[in-house]
């Protein structure tokens, strides 16, 4: 988690000073206009709000490092795989009905981006999906 830490500070920075560099060089290319036509607001804002957001998940992944009460078995390089947690979830990997979920927001998108016509199919997929994901265990080969 330390080097994951390093990795977005140094983001953060770079970003950062890469937004100074920017920004003086709008202010150097147009001398003749004022201060506020010489910057150019939107390649400034994104790269300061760039630098923001590296530094928020460097903050967040510090404070995450110093709660946890040491290193994690997956940030030790000598580390088992039977050190870590064994109860990560139940997962189905044959099961379809995730594909289905995903067809049908993109039916959805597509919808909204093509024909208002498709908006109905696809919230019928979806609800069809979610139905079958929630209950795929409750009939069939699987059911317990």
């Amino acid at each position: 988690m330390k080097s994951n830490i390093v990795l977005w500070w140094i983001i953060a920075i770079f970003f950062a000073l890469v937004g100074v560099i920017y920004t003086a060089w709008n202010i150097l290319a147009h001398p003749n206009l004022p201060l506020v036509n010489q910057i150019e607001w939107v390649g400034t804002t994104a790269l300061f709000f760039t630098a923001a957001m590296g530094a928020m998940v460097g903050i967040y992944l510090m404070r995450v490092y110093k709660h946890q009460g040491g290193e994690l078995p997956e940030d030790i390089l000598t580390a088992d795989i039977d050190d870590g947690d064994p109860e990560i979830g139940e997962f189905s990997p044959w099961s379809w009905w995730p594909l289905v979920l995903a067809s049908s927001a993109a039916i959805f998108l597509v919808g909204m981006a093509v024909g208002h016509f498709l908006l109905p199919i696809g919230v019928a997929v979806f609800a069809i999906a979610i139905v079958g994901w929630v209950y795929e265990y409750y009939r069939g080969y699987f059911a317990r």
